[in-house]
């Protein structure tokens, strides 16, 4: 039996959003906003320690900005509202401009599973309008309705790594969730869709490399293609030397199962 549903991360999931999008879009809110602040990489990489991106600009401030006041008549909060949705807009315009393109394998693992019947979802802490940007332009203005249910994280009261996002998805779906399977990119995602038993496939992403992924099914650079196959960087069976594979529906059915010892698509 293939998986009952599968459930996607998007940020350095299904794209390096994080690195070549929302990065560049944040500072460029900053600088419409006419604020001196800017996100170099490490300070970024530091501040995705937090979920969530009103939640980063709140913890930049705590840690950065100590004294820092908005301007007279507007509070905190709807100050970080509106550097929030001027980072947004600035993302969903890089994506347009084709900045942004998915990961090895992602498109052809969605089709895979559209084609065989297999539901699919996101659970995300991104917002819905970055998520349906993405969507239409790397795979069609069609795209955001092949997914049974898209979780973003201002629909949750707490975001990963909660499992809240997860446990709404599989809801949603009417699935096992031990029987679907979630793709992530970080340790935050990796504990979120485990606390919803829920089992994971990581693809580290930029930010996400030197994580521990503890738990997971199974851990590649990237979900592969067939004419070129990604590194296993754990699981698969204690990852033996030089193996690389496609992640496709046969590999996780032999995953779920427990089969991967027998070879389940590693090469």
């Amino acid at each position: 039996m293939p998986p009952e549903a599968l459930i996607f991360d998007v940020d350095g999931t299904l794209a390096e959003t994080e690195h070549e999008g929302h990065r560049p879009a944040f500072n460029e809110a900053f600088r419409e906003a006419g604020l001196d602040w800017r996100w170099d990489e490490a300070l970024y990489g530091e501040l995705l320690a937090v979920t969530g991106g009103k939640e980063r600009i709140r913890r930049y401030l705590e840690r950065h900005r100590p004294g820092f006041r908005p301007p007279a008549g507007v509070s905190l909060d709807e100050l970080v509202a509106r550097l929030h949705r001027a980072k947004n807009a600035a993302f969903a315009r890089r994506v347009r401009s084709g900045a942004l393109g998915l990961r090895p394998g992602v498109a052809r693992l969605l089709r895979e599973a559209r084609a065989a019947g297999v539901p699919l979802a996101i659970a995300t802490t991104t917002s819905p309008e970055n998520v349906e940007a993405l969507l239409r332009h790397a795979l069609g203005e069609d795209a955001p309705g092949w997914f049974a249910a898209v979780v973003a994280g201002d629909m949750v009261s707490a975001k990963k790594p909660s499992p809240e996002v997860y446990e709404r998805a599989v809801r949603a779906l009417g699935a096992d969730p031990d029987r679907c399977v979630a793709f992530e990119d970080s340790a935050h995602g990796v504990a979120a869709a485990r606390g919803a038993g829920v089992p994971v496939v990581v693809t580290p992403s930029h930010y996400t490399r030197g994580e521990r992924f503890d738990g997971a099914l199974l851990v590649v650079e990237h979900l592969g293609e067939p004419e070129r196959p990604a590194r296993v960087l754990g699981g698969l069976a204690a990852a033996r030397a030089g193996a690389r594979c496609v992640v496709d529906l046969a590999l996780l059915r032999a995953l779920l199962a427990g089969g991967a010892a027998a070879g389940g698509g590693a090469r």
